[in-house]
């Protein structure tokens, strides 16, 4: 029982809607597969009745904002399905698209919470490509855990080759800088780092590469490196361990924390938790000095990051990307 500073805003409140749903769903999930003590009746019943409370809360919370949950509970209810229809020889995006079409509407909400409507196109387009992303990567990130425990993984279940699965998150990441493109920001430097950069460290780490073309000095070390440590990043170097497969969020629900965090800016210049993982990380700008960096499009080079197929031509800022 720690203390905690509390977001505010509908920003965070559309969050917590989405998060109270998904979790709910989760929950019902479980009680389904009739997963450890949820075998048990008694504790099923409560946990439907806490499921319940949780849909309520968040179908109000939603409402308060404008957002209708129907379309996560639709999406969590009809994945189960279309996974059961899945086998080889299945498009891989046969099975992401429920994780897409509700990030998508996630997305395109915070254009309606800002007051820019003109924006919900091609930020739903990116949300949609951010849910296929996630669900790609996990999948790739968690084959051999589920080989080893039986579960089910969309990647193997569907016979997609790693080659396949990259190049359909190459082509996400590039599809949402696109999009990305097509929206106006008052500053789009936030959205910018964990969208473009972020994102394509996401991949690069899921496969075993990495983005940065330098292999050398510390400012090939991209953002998580710890000062003085040469190249931890670099090719051929040692990726960080994974956590056990118990301690990680469900897909969705991962989605829910990475879009709570981004809207209340802890993964820019907070301390926080991943939103998949629970590992504990540092804020994008925690140790970043932007001084003098003007209207750039991103912090990038006075913060000493390697900036490497990071797609800031076009931002008219003087990015030397």
């Amino acid at each position: 029982m720690r203390t905690a500073s509390v977001a505010h805003g509908e920003g965070a409140r559309l969050a917590a809607a989405v998060s109270l749903v998904l979790a709910s769903a989760k929950v019902r999930d479980h009680v389904a597969d009739g997963d450890g003590l949820l075998a048990r009746a008694p504790v099923a019943r409560a946990a439907r009745r806490v499921a319940a409370g949780w849909d309520r809360a968040g179908a109000r919370t939603g409402s308060a904002v404008g957002f209708d949950t129907a379309v996560l509970v639709d999406a969590v209810d009809r994945q189960g399905g279309i996974e059961a229809l899945a086998g080889p020889g299945t498009p891989i995006l046969t099975v992401t698209e429920p994780t897409e079409t509700a990030t998508a509407a996630a997305f395109a909400h915070t254009a309606v919470l800002a007051g820019r409507p003109y924006n919900a196109g091609p930020l739903a387009e990116a949300g949609r490509l951010f849910g296929r992303l996630a669900h790609l990567l996990d999948a790739v990130e968690d084959r051999h855990a589920d080989a080893a425990s039986g579960a089910w993984n969309p990647v193997t279940a569907t016979g997609t080759s790693l080659t396949e699965a990259r190049r359909l998150a190459d082509d996400a990441v590039h599809g949402i800088r696109l999009a990305l493109r097509e929206a106006e920001f008052t500053d789009g430097r936030l959205v910018h780092r964990l969208l473009v950069h972020e994102l394509r460290t996401s991949v690069d780490r899921a496969f075993g590469t990495t983005a940065c073309a330098h292999t050398a000095g510390p400012e090939a070390a991209g953002p998580h490196a710890p000062p003085g440590t040469g190249v931890p990043g670099g090719p051929g170097a040692p990726l960080p361990p994974e956590p056990p497969r118990g301690n990680r969020r469900g897909l969705l629900a991962g989605c829910a924390v990475w879009l709570g965090l981004a809207c209340t800016c802890q993964m820019c210049c907070g301390t926080y938790q991943d939103p998949w993982t629970g590992e504990r990380k540092e804020g994008q700008c925690g140790n970043c000095d932007c001084s003098g960096c003007g209207d750039c499009c991103s912090c990038c080079d006075c913060c000493g990051n390697c900036c490497d197929n990071c797609g800031c031509d076009g931002c008219d800022c003087g990015c030397n990307c």
